[in-house]
């Protein structure tokens, strides 16, 4: 018991400061989103042939070539940026969007006759701007808590449901509970019950026996309820996609409000995309029993 003590004395506060400033994964942190730039990108058809989730699409038409970054199926593997040096791959791994065709990026390119990209033509808004907490929309812990009562009259509570993950995610969300995280300073807590939740955190791809459950689960979460879809599995069915044993994405089941992209998303990515969700809980009207079957 002293031992323990003493060890945790000399140790200290260990907890990040994230979100109230700034912070960075750490060392031990891989990869993060790929980053191309596209207004002078030569060929995209290297990285595409050389992506497992179709992430990197490309399709050809009349001259022109369209290509789709879609981070809600990158793994953040790397294998493209190993097949094309015009792709780098970043520590950019807060990618929490509420809307699904927020995490693509659509550019279309004019050909050159050897099938190289000539110019760009028209590019959509690129992911980084997704729509997140950034430095000047932060709330202090205190704001966050009061926005938390406001709403639903007492703290957060979670129910985290497994539709069929490899417990990758489940790795990650284990340590929002740890010292470093600590995702109770925010009045957030895990349940065991829908029926006491506030929020579903989902992972996996849906397995189609664990669908039904995911509906029941869903339907017994008392409103308002938040719907959190966990890693590129949950965002877009992954690694897996849809198959005989998988329904996909979360979407496909149940309503989706926050998509958070990642293979597996690391705690500062979750907990990104909870507060996310957590903005958004006056914006979106109930969603009836009927309309979630």
């Amino acid at each position: 018991m002293f031992e323990i003590l003493r060890k945790s004395l000399a140790t200290g506060i260990v907890t990040k400061p994230f979100p109230l400033g700034p912070d960075s994964p750490g060392s031990s942190f891989g990869r993060g989103r790929p980053q191309m730039d596209f207004a002078n990108w030569k060929d995209a058809r290297p990285g595409a042939e050389a992506c497992p989730t179709g992430a990197l699409a490309v399709t050809e038409s009349q001259g022109r070539r369209t290509v789709t970054l879609d981070l809600g199926k990158c793994t953040f593997c790397g294998l493209c940026a190993e097949a094309d040096s015009s792709i780098t791959m970043t520590r950019i791994c807060e990618l929490a969007a509420r809307r699904r065709q927020d995490l693509i990026t659509t550019a279309v390119y004019e050909l050159n006759p050897g099938g190289t990209q000539n110019r760009l033509l028209e590019l959509t808004p690129d992911v980084g701007a997704l729509v997140t907490l950034g430095p000047k929309t932060e709330a202090p812990c205190a704001e966050l808590r009061s926005a938390i009562h406001r709403v639903l009259r007492r703290s957060l509570h979670i129910r985290h449901v497994d539709a069929g993950s490899c417990n990758g995610c489940e790795v990650e969300i284990v340590g929002l509970n740890s010292p470093v995280y600590d995702i109770e300073r925010f009045g957030i807590h895990f349940v065991a019950s829908p029926r006491h939740a506030d929020m579903l955190l989902v992972t996996g791809p849906v397995s189609r026996n664990m669908e039904l459950a995911l509906r029941k689960t869903y339907e017994a979460t008392p409103e308002p309820r938040l719907v959190v879809a966990v890693g590129a599995c949950g965002c877009s069915g992954g690694i897996f996609g849809e198959n005989y044993a998988t329904v996909g994405s979360v979407d496909k089941v149940i309503p989706v409000d926050v998509y958070v992209p990642g293979c597996p998303p690391n705690p500062q990515a979750l907990l990104r995309g909870i507060l996310t969700a957590i903005g958004k809980i006056p914006d979106r009207p109930p969603v009836s029993r009927r309309d979630s079957r």
